[in-house]
This record gives structure tokens, C-alpha cells and sequence, in this order.
């Protein structure tokens, strides 16, 4: 077990608890959790999990704050959607499609990293957000192409959509919808393993130290725009991927759900709630996050009509009150766990 997690153990019983619970629950959602939304959740949690682990990759570990991120899952999950649209519903075309995206992230995403990362922090993030600000326009303006505000809806293989029936297992009716849930599952999980890996080698340690102190690490030998350029390319790539795989998932494509600024926003709180510089983090911050997102709601309805006989609480917990909870809960994680939930999970073991 820790030779696949490459040496990074959890150092804290209860972060090794919640992350086999999270990991379990993941794995056998279809079976533990029946119905279509219980399976949506899982498979977004699944795909954000990929995407915040490589915005911490950037910043948790480089230390390089950006706002193009969601530009480079926005290129994984077009370039899938347009080969599909040209070639049609094979998985040779999902294949090329993905393919293409990861090379358009990486060409991008090195021409960016060369031409901003020698600027101070705060003007690099601002580079990258009139780049992806740019690239959102240019998507809706080139309609032809890319469907426009309306977006894309994909065409993809039969297995992978819900009206492939291949027989029951343990009482569960197998359709094209839970092969595809697996598919996006064990991608997830292989990119998530592999940068397991890159944080974990020695490039990883050197990022670390550029993140602490990037002129000492210049001094000691580091080219430190190198290194800081990769990290770009490889953080820009996965998230890529991760947007090809949300594109099969979700079987449309549009500026709201890959390219939106608020998902760019949703990224940063992760990373910051979960821990930065920690990769963990990503998994239970998303975990967290998405549930909130997709439960609060019910449960603040019910605790609501629980409480309809006493005077104010019904309406402090109206579910049409979620968003300001959330917004407490945030604040309140951030509070107590300035480190992140997985920092202060490490700290008490």
C-alpha cells in the first residue's frame, strides 16, 4: 500500500480512516448508493478530486497562484466533444480527442509559463486570468467549432450510456452508465496515483523549496523558471485529462461547466479548506465540498421542518438560506484549520 502511495503515508489514524472510507465509497458507489443523482455526485467528486490535485500541484507545491485553470480542463473537455462531433461516437475519437486537449494544454500552458513566470506573483495571476477571460470569449465566439454559449452535446460509445444493459451483479443492474462511472473512476484514480508520485520524487522536494524560498534554491543550482515551468505543464496536462473525462461523463460541454470562473473559484476554496501542499487535501476538501454543494439544501429543509415550532430557527434554516451556510461553514473550516482540515489532521494524530 504505501509503494502505491509512493512513501506519502497519512501520518494521522484519523486522515487514513477518512480517506479509506472516501476511497471505498467511491469504488463501490453504484452498489452503496443506488440511484442517478448518488452516482452523479460520486463521479464529480471523482473528476474534482483529479482537477483541485493539480491546481495543488501549482500552488500547494510551486507556489504559483493561477486562474487558467479551469482553461486547461476546459481544453481536455473540448478537444473530446469536437473529435466526437467530427468523427463520431467511437472510442477512437474519445482517444484523439483527449489526446489533443492534453497537447493543447501543454503547448499553452509552456507558452504562458515562459512568458510570465519571471514576472512577480500577483502579476502572473493576473496574466493568466486575461488568458483564460480570452479563451472563454474566443469558445463562445467560435460557435461553429465549439457550440457557442450553448455548448456540445457529445456522442459516445453505446457501452457508456445508460441504455447498454449487460446483466445484474448482486442485484444491481449493470448499464453503460456505471461502466462509465468506472471508467472515469479508474481514471481518476491513476492520475491521482501518478502525481502521488510526482510530489513524492525528487522533483517534488524541489518544488517544495521553491515554494519556500526561490532565490536560495537559485543560488544552490535550481533553475527555478524550469522547474516552475514544468510543474505548469504537468499541473495544465492533468487537468486536461480530468476534463476529458468529465466530457464522457457528462456527455456536454459548455463555457458554464468547464471554463466558468466560478469553478475556478470553487478550486481555490478546496485547495484552501482541504489543505495546500498536501494532495490529501484535495480528496477530502472535494468530498466535502461537493456534498455540501449537492445535500445541504435537503438537509437544511429537513432540519427546518424539525424545527417549525420554535420561533426564528425555521427561518434561519430555510433551504433557501444554503448558500449563506455554506459560506459560514467555510469561513468556520478555515478558522479552526488555518493548515487545512488534512495540516491539522496531521498534526493530532
Amino acid at each position: 500500500m504505501m509503494r502505491l502511495l509512493s512513501g506519502d503515508a497519512p501520518r494521522s489514524r484519523v486522515l487514513a480512516l477518512l480517506l479509506a472510507l472516501i476511497l471505498l465509497a467511491l469504488a463501490f458507489a453504484p452498489f452503496l448508493f443506488p440511484g442517478s443523482r448518488s452516482l452523479e455526485t460520486a463521479a464529480r467528486i471523482c473528476v474534482v478530486i483529479v482537477l483541485v490535485a493539480s491546481y495543488d500541484l501549482l500552488l500547494g507545491y510551486g507556489g504559483i497562484v493561477s486562474f487558467a485553470h479551469t482553461m486547461f480542463f476546459g481544453m481536455g473537455a473540448y478537444g473530446v466533444a469536437i473529435a466526437a462531433d467530427r468523427m463520431g461516437p467511437g472510442y477512437d475519437a474519445l482517444a484523439l480527442g483527449a489526446l489533443a486537449g492534453l497537447i493543447a494544454a501543454g503547448i499553452v500552458a509552456l507558452l504562458v509559463a515562459l512568458l510570465s513566470l519571471r514576472v512577480r506573483a500577483i502579476f502572473f495571476a493576473m496574466i493568466t486570468l486575461a488568458i483564460a477571460s480570452a479563451v472563454a470569449v474566443l469558445v463562445s465566439q467560435l460557435s461553429a467549432y465549439t457550440g457557442g454559449e450553448d455548448g456540445m452535446n457529445l456522442r459516445i460509445p453505446r457501452e457508456l450510456t445508460p441504455a447498454f444493459r449487460m446483466g445484474e451483479v448482486f442485484g444491481l443492474r449493470i448499464t453503460g452508465k456505471i461502466l462509465n462511472y468506472y471508467l472515469v473512476f479508474t481514471g481518476c484514480l491513476a492520475l491521482f496515483l501518478v502525481m502521488l508520485r510526482i510530489v513524492n520524487s525528487p522533483f517534488g522536494r524541489v518544488m517544495l523549496a521553491i515554494r519556500e524560498n526561490a532565490f536560495r534554491a537559485e543560488a544552490i543550482g535550481y533553475r527555478v523558471v524550469v522547474y516552475r515551468a514544468v510543474a505548469t505543464c504537468l499541473s495544465a496536462m492533468i487537468a486536461a485529462l480530468a476534463g476529458s473525462l468529465f466530457a464522457i461523463w457528462l456527455r456536454y460541454v459548455g463555457p458554464s461547466t468547464t471554463l466558468g470562473m466560478e469553478l475556478m473559484m470553487d478550486i481555490l476554496l478546496i485547495v484552501v479548506i482541504g489543505g495546500m501542499g498536501t494532495m490529501y487535501g484535495a480528496v477530502v476538501g472535494t468530498a466535502i465540498f461537493v456534498l455540501a454543494q449537492n445535500y445541504l439544501k435537503e438537509l437544511m429543509g429537513g432540519l427546518s421542518e424539525a424545527t417549525s415550532a420554535l420561533p426564528l430557527i425555521p427561518d434561519l434554516l430555510s433551504p433557501d438560506r444554503w448558500l449563506l451556510w455554506l459560506g459560514v461553514l467555510f469561513i468556520l473550516s478555515v478558522y479552526f484549520f488555518p493548515t487545512g482540515i488534512v495540516g491539522r489532521l496531521r498534526g493530532t494524530r
